[in-house]
C-alpha cells in the first residue's frame, strides 16, 4: 500500500480556498471553466426539477450533451444531481431514477463513471467518485439507496448481470491512519487501498450489505442480506453474516 494522497483535493479545501465563487462552482460542480458549459449546465439543472412526462421529454432532448457519451433510449427522472457530467459515460437504455447522485469528480480521467447497457439505478442511488472510478457492466440493477463510493485512485467494478438489493454499500478507497494520538485522525493522512472492489458477473447481493475495499467477489456468488464482506468471496459461494462466511456452494 501507499499513502501518497496529496494529489487528491478534498471538497472542503476546493470550496474554501481562495478564488471567486464562480470559479469554485465551475471547478467543484461542473468540472469545466468555460461560460458556455456553465450556462448549459445551469439550464439542464433547471430541467431536473420538472416532474412528469414533460420533464422526462425535455431531459431526453437536452441532457445527453452533458455527458462524455450517452447511448440511445436513456431515461432521466427528476431531481437527479450531477457533478462533472462530462466524465460520465452511459450505455443504451440506461434508467436513472429520482434523486440519484452521479458525482464523477476524478480529475485524472474523463472516464470516471461508466454505466453499461440496460443499467437501472433505483431511487436515491449514489455513485461517487472523488479521485476514483466506477464501472458498472451491462444489465445491472442497483436497489434503492445503494451507495457506491470510490476514492484515492481506487475503483469499483461490477460485472454484467449483477443484482444489488436496496441499501447496499460499496466503499472503495483509503482508510484513515490512526497511529498517532496527538493530532486528529483526519489530519494523519490516508493509507490508500490496493485496487478497490471487483465483483464478477452474475452476482446477487442482498439488502443492506456492506462491501469493504480490496475485496473480490467471484462469478455467480450470493451474498445474504445484512452481510459485511471483509474477505474475498469465491465463485458460486453462498455467504451470510458479519463478517460474511460461506455456508455452501451453489449446486452442492
Amino acid at each position: 500500500m501507499t499513502d501518497n494522497n496529496s494529489k487528491y483535493t478534498k471538497s472542503h479545501t476546493a470550496i474554501t480556498q481562495r478564488g471567486s465563487a464562480l470559479k469554485k462552482y465551475q471547478n467543484v460542480i461542473i468540472g469545466k471553466s468555460s461560460l458556455i458549459s456553465f450556462f448549459y449546465y445551469e439550464f439542464c439543472m433547471y430541467l431536473s426539477i420538472i416532474p412528469g412526462a414533460a420533464g422526462i421529454f425535455l431531459r431526453k432532448i437536452f441532457w445527453p450533451r452533458l455527458f462524455g457519451s450517452c447511448g440511445k433510449g436513456v431515461l432521466f427522472s427528476n431531481q437527479i444531481i450531477l457533478r462533472h457530467p462530462h466524465r460520465i459515460h452511459l450505455g443504451d437504455n440506461v434508467i436513472i431514477s429520482e434523486r440519484c447522485i452521479l458525482d464523477a469528480r476524478t480529475e485524472e480521467s474523463d472516464k470516471a463513471i461508466i454505466l453499461g447497457d440496460n443499467v437501472i439505478l433505483s431511487n436515491d442511488v449514489s455513485l461517487t467518485c472523488k479521485g476514483g472510478y466506477i464501472n458498472i457492466g451491462d444489465d445491472v440493477g442497483l436497489g434503492t439507496q445503494t451507495v457506491v463510493q470510490s476514492t484515492y485512485g481506487s475503483s469499483v467494478n461490477l460485472g454484467a448481470d449483477c443484482m444489488v438489493a436496496p441499501q447496499c454499500y460499496f466503499i472503495a478507497g483509503g482508510t484513515y491512519k490512526t497511529d498517532r494520538a496527538d493530532i486528529p485522525m483526519r489530519l494523519q493522512g490516508v493509507t490508500m487501498s490496493k485496487f478497490g472492489i471487483e465483483v464478477e458477473n452474475d452476482v446477487w447481493i442482498g439488502a443492506n450489505t456492506t462491501i469493504l475495499t480490496d475485496i473480490r467477489i467471484g462469478k455467480g456468488a450470493i451474498i445474504g442480506a445484512g452481510a459485511i464482506v471483509t474477505k474475498d468471496i469465491e465463485s458460486m459461494a453462498v455467504c451470510v453474516g458479519n463478517p460474511a462466511k460461506m455456508i455452501k456452494m451453489r449446486g452442492d
